[in-house]
């Protein structure tokens, strides 16, 4: 075994502690539903440990997901690896910040606004204040 995790091993064990802290659910719980031990999905989301195919597949069917959400946002070099921390990668959004506890609550609260009209008018002005330009 390697002695540092293979970068695709971490981002895809991130997107499992992603979806799971969404969802407000604890490793506990996340592994009995596995029929593993709170400490191999510690393992899983570090990257320590790979996560298998049909492990996958099992994970996006409890935490209510595509497969390829835990491929999302991966950044990738120019030959289709990840990049992992390169300096000349061009991603100027820090994905550190979608594992915020602060980044998390804010996503929860959001869901649970019942309207979406008032749920978009929000987005939108959380966008303005952001500074962020409306994409076309």
């Amino acid at each position: 075994m390697a002695a540092n995790p293979n970068p695709v091993d971490i981002h895809v064990g991130s997107r499992v502690r992603l979806r799971r802290t969404l969802l407000g659910m604890s490793q506990e719980k996340l592994g009995a539903a596995l029929n593993l031990t709170f400490q191999q999905v510690q393992k899983y989301e570090r990257g320590t440990n790979r996560i298998g195919s049909s492990r996958l597949y099992q994970l996006s069917r409890i935490l209510d997901v595509p497969v390829s959400f835990f491929f999302d946002d991966m950044p990738v070099s120019g030959h289709g690896a990840p990049s992992g921390l390169s300096e000349n990668s061009q991603e100027t959004f820090d994905h550190e910040n979608l594992s915020k506890r602060e980044t998390l609550e804010l996503v929860r609260a959001y869901y649970r606004i019942k309207d979406p009209d008032v749920r978009k008018r929000l987005f939108e002005l959380i966008k303005a204040v952001g500074g962020q330009v409306e994409e076309v």
